[in-house]
């Protein structure tokens, strides 16, 4: 059944009216939305959010980026690409990273996005860039691994780095050839598509699965992932899946030389392509053809959320390059999002790791897209008061109060969020909600508003316990075993508030020593564990002992130092007693280590001051102490590449002429090398162009190497 549209409002504040306080509380808050929807989507194949509501969140986030740049560290989610693979198959790691593609919603987004490219590669504006554009399938996306022709293995998307083994369930698409046709086929070939479930398989399948009792899909994306993920090919034979070949990733020949040659080539080689895939030459041809598929989309038999451009020649494509986790040369132009109507019963007051109260409302149940929603985020004190604060600020005079009747939007993560009151119909009973001063963890602390960095009022109230708050305890412990931490088996939520109630695991070194105390403790006496299920946790909690140095920088908890971030300030320091030493340092005000961390490329004073705050308290140089006597950190990798500036730290300067900046970082990056914005004494080349100031000046002083554009260019050959 066809639901009821809702008009989407456009008179919302605007990024460029919000104040810096409110952009950093927002920015923030999107952050957590954006990273627990991620997992559910690539993860779980049980998505709360439309595409285009989770698009819209994506949007407002990076415009906050853009206006102010000092929020965009390494741990952004724009620097991000899916979630880390399940658990219930073997792992793949990816030869070329699979990533995403940046959005566009409006046409004027198109048109920027063409700008951008011809200002990168210096294009005049009568040089034609020929695109291809193809409908973008609601799917799962699919790497799929040849050599010698022959299919050998299948690999989901993941977290963009490592994806799950499917090649079982893949062998039993027959849109998946076995063998490459033709001949000259490359030794190595990694073919990528989408695999989707048609809109009238996904009902007759529904059908089926309520006739035996079955699990009943949302929609043909989730059926399609549901089905492809099953442990039983057998179950995946049984199940109408389809494949899409769009792209590729490792080929050690590759046999076209454009975009659109690429997909001819695929059809040969006995690959499914789309047939609406068309070839444009500008701006007003893109945009006509996304209006054209957005007129056929409810009449095609798959899903599809939008429209992919492409540059067409790849030398462009490789020059372009990426920029966080997405590339240059192709953008996504979406289409818009759903909203439904309903009642905010009450508002439940959560409390998170870092000691931040965010309430959520409770509703009358919705569908919304095909999801019964419940729960709705509102951000903070601001937020329901209708004075901003939150993801899209509500008009002026629209405070949310109990009673309410609220418009929706399912924008991230588990719980949505409201974008409007309908004032209209507000009941005489409608109740203010007050926020609360204290904390409802059993210790009442004082709840206190937050300050900026700049002295200002910040937008989120949090709760004074710090350490002695057993919400942000467990919340921390949650953190530390969690996937991208130390991702040990069988502790989850539940374990861990068990095993915290009890006394048993009060810090991370605890959890190493639960065996060493288990003849007291007894855990196989304890309802739902037995002698196996303790056995399998003990050992769980071994292999743990060795892990990366970015992980457990990671897994310490340290407030605005997310898994990118951490992995950047491990690249930087290499090894654990490095970073400790110099943010031991940072702690204590040494100007010349603050210099070293903020030269690391998107590293800025929020982490840094981060970083010191954590380390110069007392109780938590306790806990990294007595954790790091039970496990061992490994130093980072190295930079997996063999040119002559891998590890190396690059400082570019003044007018480049042979290429823009953008180009010219991109490609110190691509070779393995640290961009920095300044320069110290442990940077290796500055490359300085016409107009260099300062930054020349302070190479001189430290005798780092200095080189033109030429010499740098014959550097990297």
């Amino acid at each position: 059944m066809a639901k009821k549209s809702t008009k989407v409002r456009t008179d919302k504040t605007p990024v460029e009216l919000l104040t810096r306080k409110q952009a950093d509380a927002e920015h923030a808050r999107l952050g957590q939305e954006i990273a627990g929807h991620d997992k559910r989507y690539y993860q779980l194949d049980a998505p709360t959010v439309t595409d285009a509501e989770y698009d819209e969140l994506r949007k407002r986030y990076n415009a906050i980026e853009a206006r102010f740049p000092e929020l965009r560290t390494l741990e952004s989610l724009s620097l991000k690409v899916g979630a880390a693979p399940a658990r219930s198959f073997a792992k793949v790691r990816h030869a070329v990273p699979m990533l995403s593609l940046d959005n566009a919603f409006a046409e004027e987004d198109v048109v920027d996005f063409v700008g951008r490219i011809r200002r990168f590669l210096r294009l005049g504006e009568d040089e034609p860039i020929t695109f291809s554009a193809e409908p973008k399938i609601d799917g799962l996306s699919m790497s799929l691994r040849y050599v010698d022709g022959e299919l050998v293995t299948a690999a989901t998307r993941g977290d963009g780095q490592e994806g799950e083994d499917v090649t079982a369930n893949i062998r039993t698409l027959k849109d998946v050839p076995q063998k490459l046709k033709g001949r000259n086929i490359p030794k190595i070939t990694e073919v990528r598509g989408e695999v989707y479930m048609t809109k009238a398989d996904f009902l007759k399948l529904n059908e089926r699965q309520k006739e035996a009792g079955a699990q009943i899909f949302a929609n043909p994306r989730n059926s399609a992932a549901g089905s492809l993920r099953q442990k039983d090919p057998t179950v995946t034979a049984s199940r109408p899946l389809g494949f899409f070949a769009y792209a590729w990733g490792e080929i050690t020949e590759r046999p076209a030389d454009t975009q659109s040659g690429m997909i001819k080539w695929f059809e040969h080689c006995g690959f499914t392509t789309n047939p609406l895939t068309k070839m444009c030459r500008s701006v007003d041809e893109l945009i006509a053809f996304h209006r054209k598929i957005g007129e056929q989309r409810a009449k095609l038999d798959y899903d599809i959320d939008g429209v992919v451009y492409k540059v067409d020649r790849i030398d462009w494509q490789e020059r372009l390059g990426f920029v966080s986790r997405t590339p240059r040369w192709a953008i996504a132009h979406k289409f818009p999002a759903e909203q439904a109507t309903t009642t905010l019963k009450d508002i439940e007051i959560q409390v998170g790791r870092t000691g931040s109260l965010t309430p959520v409302g409770k509703l009358e149940p919705v569908g919304v897209g095909g999801v019964i929603v419940q729960n709705v985020t509102l951000h903070n004190e601001d937020y329901i008061k209708g004075i901003g604060g939150g993801g899209e600020p509500l008009r002026e005079g629209r405070d949310i109060r109990i009673g309410d009747t609220v418009i929706i939007q399912r924008a991230g993560d588990v719980i949505p969020q409201v974008v409007d009151v309908v004032l209209d119909k507000r009941p005489k009973s409608a109740k203010e909600y007050h926020f609360p001063k204290k904390c409802p963890c059993p210790l009442k602390t004082d709840v206190v508003r937050e300050e900026t960095a700049t002295g200002e009022e910040g937008a989120r109230n949090r709760c004074t316990g710090e350490f002695a708050c057993p919400f942000q305890k467990i919340q921390h412990l949650m953190l530390f075993v969690s996937r991208r931490a130390f991702d040990i088996d069988g502790l989850g939520e539940k374990q861990i508030e068990l095993f915290y109630d009890k006394g048993w695991v009060k810090e991370p070194a605890d959890i190493f020593t639960l065996a060493s105390r288990n003849s007291k403790i007894r855990l196989e006496d304890i309802e739902g564990y037995g002698e196996t299920s303790v056995r399998n946790l003990f050992n769980a909690i071994d292999s743990r002992r060795e892990i990366g140095l970015d992980r457990f920088i990671y897994a310490l908890g340290i407030r605005q130092v997310g898994e990118t971030t951490a992995l950047a300030l491990a690249r930087g320091y290499g090894s654990w007693k490095a970073f400790h030493d110099a943010a031991l340092k940072v702690a204590k005000g040494d100007e010349e280590a603050v210099a070293e961390m903020d030269a690391l490329d998107q590293i800025g004073d929020t982490v840094i001051q981060a970083v010191a705050a954590y380390f110069s308290e007392k109780h938590n140089l306790g806990i990294v102490e007595r954790l790091t006597k039970e496990v061992t950190v490994l130093d980072a990798e190295k930079p997996k590449t063999d040119s002559k500036v891998a590890g190396k730290t690059v400082v570019f300067t003044g007018s480049l002429e042979k290429f823009t900046r953008d180009e010219a970082k991109a490609t110190a990056e691509r070779l393995g090398a640290k961009v920095s914005g300044s320069v110290s004494k442990k940077t290796d080349y500055v490359v300085a162009g016409p107009g260099a100031g300062s930054k020349l000046a302070e190479a001189k002083k430290h005798n780092v190497t200095v080189l033109t554009e030429d010499e740098w260019l014959k550097l990297i050959g």
